[in-house]
């Protein structure tokens, strides 16, 4: 039955996490729902424990990824959809952004995405059937002043996903990347930190677009609830996308980038093509 395939999804205790565990588990999905802090994530699973598992997990922690794996699997026998789901956001012009800060936001929201798809794979791989679905951005596809770093995190996301999807296609397992806009989560509040100090030059640029991520805040067109419903709808339809666009900026932004791509192509053709041999 289409209700029986097993939902593993990170980063719960907040935003599509939260919203998508709940709407799997009112679908009447199996769900396996994890957060940093498990308390946090308890309520989503109260009367529904017979098909539910909470469980602690760090996507930067491998001892915590392969015990929840291993817990998952014990309790469901199976893993059917991946959702890489936790992230965080940091904003800084490239010159005013903390090495630190940005090492760690590359260990969640790339490195941990790595670590888990690595861990669920050879379960998928025994089934011969799977669904991976990495939570991106259309900061994954185009990029804005404050989130170089960020966007760094998830250009890294997407050229994985969409080589990982060539390499399991043939056995059985899909591949989505879900690239939202502003939707009404935590991810420009307390889920992002920001540079310590800024640079006065860049205050038309990354400065203002900080103010704007900062004000925006909570007040994003996007809603998380429907943005689970499309993602369970991708989930379910015998034909998925590689790359599922959320909301209007997020199509209007990927078109845009479109536009720009093709300009640059086709007034640098000659260019371009004169770059081989010319018996090549």
């Amino acid at each position: 039955m289409q209700n029986d395939k097993v939902w593993f999804i990170t980063g719960c205790s907040t935003g599509f996490g939260r919203e998508l565990a709940k709407m799997v588990l009112d679908r009447g999905y199996p769900a396996v729902v994890t957060a940093r802090d498990p308390a946090k994530a308890e309520d989503i699973v109260k009367g529904r424990e017979n098909r539910a598992l909470v469980l602690e997990l760090d996507v930067t922690n491998p001892v915590e990824v392969e015990a929840a794996t291993k817990s998952a699997e014990k309790r469901f026998g199976r893993i059917d959809v991946l959702v890489n789901n936790a992230g965080i956001g940091y904003f800084a012009a490239v010159e005013e952004s903390d090495e630190q800060e940005v090492r760690r936001m590359f260990e969640i929201n790339f490195f941990g995405l790595s670590r888990m798809t690595r861990a669920v794979l050879p379960i998928m791989r025994r089934q011969r059937s799977g669904h991976i679905v990495n939570i991106s951005s259309i900061g994954g596809l185009k990029s804005f002043p404050a989130l170089a770093y960020y966007h760094a995190t998830k250009f890294a996301v997407e050229g994985f996903s969409e080589s990982l999807a060539i390499e399991v296609a043939p056995l059985g397992i899909k591949v989505t990347l879900v690239e939202p806009s502003g939707f009404r989560t935590d991810w420009a509040g307390r889920s992002a930190s920001e540079r310590k100090s800024a640079i006065a030059d860049y205050a038309d640029t990354a400065g203002r677009n900080v103010e704007n991520l900062r004000d925006s805040s909570g007040k994003q067109p996007g809603d998380p609830v429907r943005a689970a419903a499309a993602i369970i709808a991708a989930v379910e339809s015998p034909d998925p996308p590689l790359h599922l666009l959320l909301g209007k900026a997020a199509l209007k932004g990927a078109r845009g980038k479109l536009e720009t791509l093709k300009h640059d192509f086709d007034a640098w053709e000659e260019t371009t093509l004169g770059a081989d041999f010319p018996d090549a």
